[in-house]
């Protein structure tokens, strides 16, 4: 066993403490006894086997087609959590890894139900859960609820009743409102903060911990400045993702706008939440090396506004600085600039060379409108991805770091308690018109840090997933993190799962040494779903990871199967470079030196060439003397070079015979191994030529069906031209996203005159008060009015085009009819 954390449940008494407070040890545990656990593998779990009700199974059809469903959840230690939508209940599995062999994943069975104490009346499709794993959130099309992890025992059965509350119900929830949520998540440095993006454009940041339905902080996104109009999809927020552990970014918010731009909201920190004290103090020394230090007057003051937020946000930050201190970690405080608003950062341009356009001019290289986003934060490179409806990937890096930026004189609305102690604020986010809307190489240098300018972008690669079906609405894609290797990205979608991993970061490189070119992402397929009659995305994904390397992605199907594989990880980041000529060279080297060894060269070159010895003109008697040294002096020389020589080569093949032998038997079985590889091509081959003629057969029939249907009437219409088709893509584009934009803020604004008129400012609590500038007593008659006269004038934008586009469209059909 490698490893197994088990950590027993809370009892009763201390599921009754808030979740703001420290809980104490638990004393008992609920987890059944040892000897009652099995440990199955993870795919072979009994709630897997379980299929579900005919009425859900057609309930989760209808909210796949709109939402991306993740009903697996982990804890980022040896727990899982799946949602079970038969029994609206949540199942608690202890995995253990590296069992019996290192690539296993063990659950054990039986696993713990955890239900909610209240009934819920929406069908949850997505749990994600907090950094700690203390609570979870469940989320749904028509509801928006968190369970904590830690409840009292039923007395029914041996399951766990978990504290649940619902989450801004009476912005989102109501019935009368068309405010719909896009994203929610977690906020990475709380446990008690959750982050959520709506369709009114506004992005606010719940504490669980004080209020479930008054937001701690509101941010109103004003994309397009004052004065300036632009399409409705610029307007439209889809997806957000907070910033990772790299100086400023920790304390952004990146919004993603259907249009594919991408805005920074910086700083916002969540009240109570706690930071790295190296990382605070780091930003902290920049501010005030190089922002007050710098010769600009602009630089100057926003490195200002930017130490005097710090001072304020974490008060311990200067006297700790100033005395030298090392403590591990500071808490943030409520406090927010009365006379500033955090300013909305973008769009996000691409950094380019010389003569290069910029990204607004150029025509859009993804397909269909901007769906989803992420932020990953590797080494010292912040990388973004955002993903297209039909089905491309872009991946960008910012290409500078990014700087606080406010906008003075756009006064907030803070709210205050009776001790005069910040609660609560909101303020309207706009963007900077001053701020240069194309950066060069030459521009992104360290001499035009904290003038306010957003960060570009500089881009690493753009990814065609190339999905098999694409509907009307786009495809289904997720993204997630691999937990081990932080170049790893996990993308789930209709055709299965594909892993992309980017070679290429240009600080880390730079940081590390690497002189590498810029490598494009590779994309290889893990999973493939194609298969299927009815390919769909997979309803729960989870990507696992143990402290020896090993990793894991684990798999939740349409029919509620489990699928775990084991994700090769140690030569993933290896360049893959290959030297062919090399590789020959040391072929042929190894052949030569095969043979060397077989036989000597000096066998090779023969018995050494004898000079014999000169001999008398005279004859000589052979059994004289003279004779017989001479005969003794060949015999010498004859044994010295031809018997040795003998010698020499019956030795060398006497002790080379057991490896010429084992040569030649391994030519014969790769000689008997070709011979069989013959035998089923000759096998095939009569099937290859049964296809051959079928294909053949079938191109002829295609033919003649192509025949057929050139004589068709109305086939040979005259195709448009070039003008015609652009014009109609701009129609097809303003028909199929414009509309839709223009709806949703209609509806948005009319949720927010039905919410405004039915909850009077009498209605509010007592305990807070508004610090504001000064307000005439019947400013909300004048809002309404304003908004109404705004809903006339789209309602009345909107028919124009409608009727526009009926116009073109009957246009086009009369042209073709006629042509």
């Amino acid at each position: 066993m490698r490893f197994n954390f088990d950590i027993p449940e809370p009892t009763s008494k201390e599921a009754l403490t808030p979740p703001s407070q420290p809980r104490s040890p638990p004393s008992s545990t609920t987890t059944p006894a040892n000897d009652e656990i099995e440990w199955l593998p993870l795919q072979n779990h009994p709630i897997f086997s379980s299929a579900p009700s005919s009425s859900s199974s057609s309930s989760n059809n209808n909210v796949q087609r709109n939402r991306n469903r993740n009903l697996m959840a982990w804890d980022g230690a040896s727990r899982l959590y799946y949602w079970d939508i038969n029994t609206q209940s949540l199942h608690r599995i202890s995995l253990r890894f590296g069992e019996p062999d290192p690539t296993s994943v063990l659950a054990a069975s039986p696993s713990k139900v955890m239900r909610a104490d209240v009934e819920l009346d929406f069908i949850v499709d997505r749990i994600t859960i907090n950094r700690h794993g203390s609570a979870l959130l469940l989320e749904g099309s028509n509801g928006l609820c968190v369970m904590y992890l830690y409840g009292r025992s039923s007395s029914k059965d041996s399951a766990v009743i978990c504290r649940t509350i619902y989450v801004g119900s009476d912005l989102y929830l109501n019935t009368n409102n068309a405010i719909r949520t896009l994203k929610v998540s977690w906020h990475p440095y709380s446990d008690t903060h959750l982050g959520i993006l709506s369709s009114d454009s506004v992005f606010r940041l719940y504490d669980l911990s004080s209020a479930l339905e008054q937001p701690e902080q509101e941010y109103y996104l004003q994309p397009v400045s004052r004065g300036r109009s632009r399409n409705a999809s610029s307007i439209c927020p889809v997806d957000f993702s907070f910033g990772g552990d790299h100086l400023w970014d920790r304390f952004s918010v990146f919004v993603l706008f259907s249009d594919g731009a991408v805005y920074i909201l910086c700083p916002v920190v969540p009240f109570g939440s706690v930071y790295k004290w190296e990382s605070v103090l780091e930003i902290y020394s920049d501010a005030k090396s190089f922002g007050v230090q710098s010769g600009s007057s602009k630089a100057f003051s926003n490195a200002t506004l930017a130490i005097s937020w710090l001072e304020a946000t974490f008060p311990e930050l200067a006297r700790q600085a100033a005395e030298g201190g090392n403590q591990p970690a500071l808490e943030s405080h409520p406090y927010a600039l009365f006379d500033a608003s955090v300013s909305l950062q973008g769009p996000l341009h691409k950094v380019y060379h010389g003569s290069e356009e910029d990204s607004e001019l150029k025509v859009t290289e993804c397909e269909g409108r901007a769906v989803s986003f992420l932020y990953k934060a590797v080494s010292k490179d912040s990388i973004l991805v955002t993903v297209w409806s039909g089905g491309q990937l872009q991946i960008d890096a910012l290409a500078d770091e990014i700087q606080p930026v406010w906008m003075v004189g756009n006064h907030p609305r803070i709210s205050v308690d009776s001790q005069n102690r910040i609660v609560g604020f909101a303020m309207i986010c706009e963007t900077n018109s001053n701020e240069l809307s194309v950066v060069t190489f030459e521009q992104s240098s360290d001499k035009n840090i904290w003038l306010g300018h957003s960060p570009p972008l500089l881009r690493l690669g753009t990814v065609d997933l190339a999905l098999p079906g694409k509907t009307e609405t786009g495809s289904t894609i997720s993204l997630f993190i691999d937990p081990l290797i932080p170049e790893r990205i996990y993308c789930i979608h209709n055709g299965g799962v594909d892993s992309i991993v980017l070679h290429f970061l240009p600080f880390t490189n730079q940081k590390n040494g690497i002189d590498d070119d810029m490598r494009a992402p590779t994309v290889q397929s893990v999973l493939n779903t194609c298969q299927v009659e009815s390919s769909s995305s997979l309803y729960g994904f989870v990507a696992l990871a143990d402290p020896f390397g090993s990793c894991w992605i684990v798999g939740l199907t349409s029919g509620f199967e489990c699928i775990v594989l084991g994700m090769e990880s140690w030569d993933l980041l290896l360049p893959a470079r290959v030297d062919k000529n090399k590789k020959f060279e040391s072929l042929e080297e190894n052949m030569v030196t095969g043979d060397a060894t077989i036989i000597s060269k000096e066998l090779l070159t023969g018995p050494k060439v004898v000079i014999v010895p000169p001999t008398s003109p005279n004859p000589v008697a052979a059994d004289s003397i003279e004779g017989r040294s001479t005969l003794h002096q060949y015999f010498k020389l004859f044994h010295e070079n031809y018997v040795e020589y003998a010698h020499k080569v019956y030795f060398e093949l006497k002790h080379h015979g057991p490896q010429l032998k084992k040569i030649i038997d391994e030519q014969h079985s790769r000689l008997r191994e070709a011979q069989q590889k013959l035998a089923k091509v000759e096998e095939k081959q009569e099937k290859l030529e049964n296809r051959i003629d079928h294909a053949i057969q079938t191109h002829g029939l295609l033919e003649e069906r192509l025949i057929n249907l050139r004589k068709l009437p109305g086939i040979h219409k005259k195709p448009l031209s070039k003008a015609e088709r652009e014009f109609k893509m701009e129609l097809d584009k303003f028909r199929g996203l414009e509309l839709d934009a223009l709806r949703t803020t209609i509806e948005a604004i009319n949720g927010r005159i039905k919410r405004y008129s039915s909850s009077p400012q009498s209605k509010r609590p007592n305990q807070r008060r508004q610090i504001a500038g000064r307000r005439k007593g019947n400013s909300e008659d004048d809002e309404i009015s304003h908004l109404k006269s705004s809903i006339a004038k789209l309602s009345l934008v909107n028919s124009e085009n409608t009727k526009k586009v009926k116009l073109v469209d009957s246009a086009l059909r009369n042209r073709e009819s006629t042509s």
